[in-house]
């Protein structure tokens, strides 16, 4: 595509990509938000892995850097556009020209590059000389909601928008299946941050629960600052020893308590307000 054509372009995709990412983020960290904080607040307390609620200042907080996110988001998207349009990458647009079964595995491929790219790049952003730039924005949310899954300062937003450039350049993929990725992902962060513990007690005693990370784990990361790096899987931080020491004793006291908790959570429900 010449360069006058690709430069008219531009805007489009930026726009595109911004108005993307902004109703994916809206649709789901809004409807854990209306569901957890809201219809079934007394409900789920039981399940809250942190029992307190979040202030009104935190959410507006992360409310203010999602939307300084997406526009990153934006502007990442649109400058790889522009070297998919010049030939770089793989980005392919018929699905016969890989087949439907490489369509699915493109799919399963990139939420394995992801997480092996989110666990890499989030321990090497823990490092003390980057953790301020980088990664300090997202760990003010000590007790995070479903608003902090994109409260990501704007360097920390670069670094994770970084996973469309890499996964074009080594992956051939379909349009089309990196949104389904992308839809994966935002709803897979969401659960990691909307506070509330959704598997059953058993979980991390059966295989699955090697594997596949819970909600608790990510909260013990924004409460301890280290440990717990993984994003969708429970591998890395298996093979490099980095899961928290409390994460499966934490696991348990969440999923362990009965319907007392409730009530006496509904009580405290009634005095820890978030409007």
């Amino acid at each position: 595509m010449p360069y006058e054509a690709i430069a008219a372009k531009i805007p489009g995709w930026f726009f595109g990509i911004v108005s993307d990412n902004a109703f994916r983020y809206l649709l789901f960290a809004g409807l854990a938000w209306l569901f957890g904080y809201v219809v079934f607040r007394s409900r789920w307390l039981v399940r809250k892995i942190n029992p307190r609620w979040p202030d009104r200042a935190q959410m507006w907080r992360e409310f203010g850097y999602s939307a300084l996110t997406v526009v990153v988001y934006g502007a990442v998207g649109a400058v790889s556009i522009v070297f998919i349009a010049r030939g770089y990458g793989q980005m392919y647009y018929r699905i016969a020209r890989y087949g439907e079964e490489w369509f699915l595995v493109s799919i399963v491929l990139t939420i394995i590059l992801h997480d092996a790219y989110f666990y890499w790049t989030h321990r090497a952003m823990h490092h003390p000389r980057l953790f301020r730039w980088f990664h300090a924005v997202h760990h003010r949310s000590k007790n995070p909601t479903p608003w902090s899954t994109y409260a990501f300062a704007p360097l920390e937003a670069a670094v994770q928008a970084g996973i469309f450039p890499l996964t074009v350049l080594l992956i051939p993929i379909h349009p089309v299946a990196f949104l389904i990725f992308s839809f994966w992902q935002i709803a897979w962060s969401v659960l990691g941050h909307a506070g509330f513990e959704i598997y059953p007690r058993w979980w991390l005693k059966s295989w699955l629960g090697k594997i596949f990370n819970t909600p608790t784990n990510h909260i013990l990361h924004h409460e301890y600052f280290h440990g717990n790096y993984g994003l969708y899987f429970n591998y890395w931080d298996r093979l490099m020893g980095t899961n928290h020491r409390e994460y499966e004793r934490r696991f348990e006291e969440v999923t362990s308590r009965g319907q007392i908790d409730t009530i006496e959570g509904g009580i405290q429900d009634e005095r820890i307000s978030v409007c």
